[in-house]
């Protein structure tokens, strides 16, 4: 048996992977983080399928599922929202599975952030902006930032930032990122990015925490900082110019479409 775990995205059903729906379809056994996997994917699972919810349980009981699916040769569908690079708690899942000698797999699926921007129809790398985004976030009960990874570090790179599990403490955010990105820095809050019930607000840091405020948000939102969504007078990149030489796409210089 294997356990498969599958990033089970954002919210909205139909943005799971192919491999994830088919994998969840097959799996006896299906262990999912509560509220935050949509209803409708626990819906693939097989007539009959064991369906958890991992919501009330803490690590040992959750390796009991999987032990015990173990001894029963049943394949388990172990679901997080988002992707599991980040923030899934993978990490001590998996050390516990290496050394119960128990096999598992790791299927990707579309983080917050990404599902964020599009829902903003922003690039988050725009040309002669911000060439990187940085996912971080604020110090939490569940597991304190290392002392080197501030948020000014990171904002005096002028980077976009995506900061995840924050919104409880917009106040503080704001207060640190305004000397780096200005009382006018653009701002947008994604609230439940692709659930039904999916909020966005949008301006700067000056205006942001009173909207956050009016909104009654305080848990499952987004933040996203830099000038990279406000974009607009920005250079094109060279990529599609017509004297860019490149493979695949001949110029007057490079008949041949050669790679140079």
């Amino acid at each position: 048996m294997t356990i498969h775990f599958i990033g089970a995205g954002p919210g909205a059903a139909d943005l799971v992977t192919v491999r994830g729906r088919d994998l969840i379809a097959r799996c006896p056994v299906c262990l999912h983080a509560g509220s935050l996997v949509a209803p409708e994917i626990l819906g693939w699972c097989p007539p009959g399928a064991r369906i958890v919810d991992t919501a009330p349980l803490d690590l040992d009981a959750i390796m009991a599922e999987c032990t015990a699916a173990h001894a029963a040769g049943q394949d388990v569908a172990r679901l997080h929202s988002g992707d599991l690079s980040i923030w899934s708690a993978l990490a001590e899942q998996t050390r516990r599975l290496d050394r119960l000698g128990i096999p598992y797999t790791v299927t990707p699926g579309v983080p917050s952030f990404a599902a964020a921007a599009a829902i903003l129809r922003r690039e988050l790398t725009v040309p002669g902006v911000a060439q990187t985004v940085v996912l971080t976030r604020t110090s939490g009960r569940a597991s304190a930032m290392p002392e080197r990874e501030q948020l000014a570090a990171y904002a005096a790179t002028g980077a976009t930032l995506a900061l995840h599990l924050s919104i409880h403490v917009i106040d503080r955010v704001v207060a640190e990122l305004t000397p780096f990105y200005g009382a006018d820095g653009p701002v947008a809050v994604v609230f439940r990015a692709t659930w039904p019930d999916e909020r966005v607000l949008t301006g700067t840091l000056a205006t942001i925490a009173a909207q956050v405020a009016a909104a009654g948000l305080e848990r499952t939102a987004l933040i996203l900082v830099g000038p990279a969504l406000a974009a607009d007078g920005f250079r094109e990149s060279a990529l599609y110019a017509a004297d860019y030489d490149r493979r695949f796409r001949p110029t007057a210089t490079n008949p041949e479409g050669l790679a140079i």
